[in-house]
């Protein structure tokens, strides 16, 4: 069961950064600055954070590095030192086969996490209804969040038959739509539009490269003569790991648009600018392979990581990245939060 509160707020929608994972220069967990990540992102106004999840690197769960429990539990841990409010929407991320997804989601139940991110990658030898199988099962140990990755990044594309069957299933609660593609995020748009349970289901956009104008969209679907009407209501970001407070205040103006029904040219060009933004975070000229290390040089530059390393050597910045993110700084100052990290920082990192 789904707290009310939780849940109220999901459907409202809000912002809800992708938790990152800091390293040692040896690559190993450094436990101060994993916290400090939590706390700024507490204190930056987000309503949630998901853990686990591909920012966090799947590599976590490897018996190599052993770090998926101890990483999930020490944002929890976090959140109850914070006093953050009862709505605070605690994500933790599932993947693999069957027994390793429910392994994964009782272990979240068990230490406190709200909601579950199922990921659909990797499991190339499941057909579409084993994959809905797999929903079911753990669903019925936590509530679900759906999440349809992006296949550059190891998603796969899944058709709408599947995402209606998937919103039909009873404890799922929102989707993330994350394959970076209009016909696909439409796609599971007009499958939950559809499905019996459309009003259960929160959307929210995982398209770091479309963010405000997934935020500002309303879509109006035709169902059986009848027209839906289905809000992109939140976010739930890789990009919103860095520059998180101006993130939530930005968020915050597309609230206020939707609300009043007036879109402003500004907030059209802020949308291009934190689209360029991301190309040079997630390396978008290198099909994404610099992705996590593009939002670990962000934090890093900012103090919150020692360095942009990741746990396997082969994440790292793409020839060129780094000159396209001294680009966007330079080109956005309004878009980041360096003042406001510099004020907290000594505080974090206590």
């Amino acid at each position: 069961m789904l707290n009310l509160n939780v849940k109220k707020r999901l459907h409202e929608g809000t912002v809800i950064p992708a938790h990152p994972l800091a390293l040692t220069e040896d690559r190993r967990l450094d436990v101060t600055r994993q916290r400090a990540l939590t706390r700024y992102y507490i204190d930056a106004g987000a309503g949630g954070i998901a853990v686990g999840v591909h920012t966090t690197q799947f590599e976590i769960r490897d018996p190599k590095y052993g770090l998926y429990e101890e990483v999930l539990t020490l944002a929890i841990e976090e959140i109850k030192q914070a006093r953050a409010a009862d709505s605070f929407i605690k994500i933790g991320g599932i993947s693999g086969a069957l027994e390793q997804a429910i392994n994964e989601a009782t272990f979240l139940k068990n230490v406190g996490y709200d909601l579950g991110l199922l990921s659909m990658g990797g499991l190339e030898s499941y057909s579409e209804e084993d994959l809905l199988e797999r929903t079911k099962e753990v669903a019925k140990i936590i509530p679900v969040f759906g999440f349809y990755l992006q296949p550059s990044v190891g998603g796969r594309v899944l058709t709408y038959d599947f995402w209606k069957a998937l919103a039909d299933i009873p404890n799922v609660h929102a989707i993330k739509i994350a394959p970076f593609n209009r016909y696909q995020t439409l796609d599971v748009i007009r499958a939950v539009s559809h499905s019996r349970r459309n009003e259960e289901i929160a959307i929210y956009t995982g398209n770091d490269d479309n963010i405000v104008n997934d935020l500002l969209t309303t879509y109006r679907i035709d169902v059986n003569g009848n027209k839906v009407y289905k809000q992109v209501v939140g976010g739930l970001l890789g990009h919103w790991a860095v520059w998180t407070k101006q993130a939530v205040e930005i968020f915050n103006e597309i609230k206020n648009a939707r609300e009043t029904g007036t879109i402003s040219r500004e907030l059209l060009m802020l949308g291009q600018e934190i689209t360029d933004a991301n190309a040079a975070f997630f390396d978008a000229d290198n099909n994404f392979k610099g992705c996590i290390a593009g939002i670990n040089e962000v934090l890093a530059r900012q103090g919150l990581l020692k360095g942009n390393w990741c746990l396997s050597e082969n994440e790292k910045l793409s020839p060129g990245q780094s000159r396209q993110i001294d680009r966007v700084y330079a080109a956005y100052p309004h878009l980041h939060d360096d003042e406001f990290v510099s004020l907290n920082m000594e505080k974090w990192l206590t």
